[in-house]
């Protein structure tokens, strides 16, 4: 029964939120607290909720202050030379562009952190997309999806997770992976090129001058979803106001595309960002340089719990580049909708996974899948595990599935000869469907900085993610790696 109710929760909340019946934070609320009640296990709500958010509030934090810092790098100019090369690649062409959102994605996200990858690339591409009217859920699919096969680094995660579940070095199980993982993001990039292709029939391609005199779409028109296939359209909007993508792309408190006419533009083309913003400290950029790459590091050798080093790195950036409290406080209020939209998102599905938890949903979901697994596949458990990792690691947490479905995955293989080392790297593979799933905080940061509705996003990005994760998981079986 509680596998039924498990499975039915999670539906209800997913057709709920693509058919924009409620709000994703009302539906990770609601939802939950219903079937806590259908299971009989109301009266354990409270208990339930308050162990979800205690496990998650250093998510919420770190987010918070993550949110703040890297905001303020935006402002200041910290990326503006990533930016613009990445932007005079992608000069007025919608197929450049949304290469050029694979590219960037996939650099940044060599910091490991999703939401730092989702804040520099929407406040760079966004005023780009807007300014040729292209879909906004192109850049938030092929965002996720990137970020999703680059967070399988060691210090991204789930590299780390397996590696402590199974009591194997993450370094055995993300090395062999490299082959494989390289030819997951050249299919994002491929896949990005497709889709840029499709845009730029919809949208045509512009010169670079009429890019720059074209009016944006405003801010409360539809957005077309999709990769131009049809002439539906949706509310674009998800309600928050992204502090970051306006404070990068005109400065402190203006409408992230600016008037039509030359804002954010300069002579060798078009620029995201505007190069004269008065929140730009040229003097200071080798200071904040530093501090970021000294930020990052100290997070990747786990010097200070996370929460602790960007709580610590925004007090120091904004101090630093703007000493004068009046100022300090317009950063803040710049970036404050985010980070609001993001905590509260955090919060609310901390109801959901207390509740799946709570209520032992999750451990009859995963122990039902596993005992489904025929015993003439145990040879083959590589290939189902990976197989497993699609839907678990949407459906469930990160921490769940490695630390509660994958020994039992591992110990089954090993009973038929497969190696755990084998079962670790095919656990990975499910990462850039993972990282679009409604319990990863970042993506909430993504599709708010977009102002793209979950649903549209999830609607869009599910079958290309699911793409993706096999494409990584045929090639490690070619290649021999699991």
């Amino acid at each position: 029964m509680l596998t039924i109710l498990g499975f039915a929760m999670i539906a209800t909340f997913l057709v709920l939120i693509m058919m924009k019946k409620m709000s994703p934070i009302a539906a990770l609320v609601l939802i939950p607290a219903l079937f806590c009640v259908f299971v009989g296990k109301g009266a354990h709500l409270g208990d339930y909720v308050i162990d979800g958010v205690s496990s998650l509030a250093p998510t919420a934090a770190m987010l918070m202050f993550a949110i703040v810092y890297f905001g303020v790098m935006i402002d200041v100019g910290l990326f503006d030379p990533i930016v613009r090369a990445i932007l005079k690649f992608c000069k007025a062409d919608p197929m450049r562009v949304v290469v050029g959102t694979a590219l960037l994605a996939a650099i940044v996200s060599l910091d490991g952190d999703g939401s730092t990858t989702f804040m520099i690339t929407v406040s760079a591409m966004y005023p780009l997309y807007k300014r040729l009217k292209m879909s906004l859920v192109v850049m938030t699919g092929v965002a996720a999806m990137a970020n999703g096969v680059m967070n399988t680094l060691p210090w991204g995660g789930p590299t780390a997770r397996a590696a402590t579940a199974l009591k194997v070095d993450a370094t055995d199980i993300f090395v062999p992976m490299i082959p494989a993982l390289a030819v997951g993001l050249v299919a994002v990039v491929v896949l990005a090129y497709v889709l840029g292709l499709r845009e730029r029939r919809r949208v045509g391609t512009l010169t670079l001058d009429e890019a720059l005199v074209r009016e944006p779409e405003p801010e409360t028109e539809t957005v077309l979803v999709g990769a131009g296939a049809g002439a539906g359209a949706v509310s674009g909007g998800s309600g928050a106001s992204s502090g970051a993508a306006r404070g990068a792309a005109g400065g402190s408190g203006e409408a992230a595309d600016g008037d039509a006419g030359t804002d954010g533009a300069s002579d060798d083309g078009f620029q995201g960002l505007d190069p004269n913003r008065p929140t730009l400290r040229p003097r200071l950029y080798w200071f904040n340089a530093l501090l970021t790459v000294a930020l990052l590091t100290a997070m990747i050798m786990e010097l200070l719990p996370i929460p602790v080093l960007f709580l610590l790195g925004a007090a120091l950036a904004l101090t630093v580049n703007f000493p004068h409290i009046p100022d300090q406080k317009a950063r803040i209020a710049a970036h404050a909708d985010n980070v609001l939209n993001v905590s509260g998102m955090v919060f609310a599905a901390a109801v959901f996974t207390g509740v799946l938890t709570g209520t032992g949903m999750v451990d009859h979901m995963a122990k039902w899948l596993v005992d489904t697994i025929p015993d003439g596949m145990g040879p083959q458990m590589g290939l189902v595990t990976g197989l497993l990792s699609l839907p678990l690691t949407y459906f469930m947490s990160n921490d769940g599935f490695y630390f509660g479905v994958l020994p039992v995955l591992a110990e089954a293989g090993q009973a038929h000869g497969v190696s755990t080392l084998e079962i670790a790297r095919a656990s990975i593979v499910g990462q850039p469907l993972h990282m679009s799933s409604p319990l990863v905080p970042a993506v909430y940061v993504l599709v708010g900085m977009a102002k793209v509705e979950f649903g549209d996003h999830t609607r869009f990005v599910v079958k290309w993610a699911v793409l993706t994760s096999l494409v990584i998981l045929a090639a490690g079986i070619l290649f021999g790696i699991i």
